[in-house]
């Protein structure tokens, strides 16, 4: 009865990346934290410019290219939507 849906909400996407639910709650919460430090260092730098003035450019660029490479290696001679990668 409610199991099309439970595959729907916890299952497609994580599915569609090539990952196991529990694979993909710690890769989007590694992200998600790695974005919130981020998010801190791009505050600081705010007030105090002298403060980590390349720290918040560095790792968006860090996390895109893992999230690009990762989702590279899995889709890699395996058919699929190489834009559907989301966190």
């Amino acid at each position: 009865m409610f199991q099309e849906p439970l595959q729907k909400i916890f299952l497609d996407h994580p599915q569609a990346v090539n990952e196991s639910y529990s694979q993909h709650l710690w890769v989007a919460m590694s992200f998600s934290l790695r974005l919130a430090f981020a998010s801190l260092a791009c505050l600081a730098h705010a007030f105090f410019p002298c403060l980590f003035a390349s720290t918040g450019s560095q790792m968006i660029g860090t996390l895109h290219d893992e999230m690009v490479l990762s989702r590279t290696k899995r889709e890699h001679g395996k058919a699929g939507n190489p834009g559907s990668r989301h966190v």
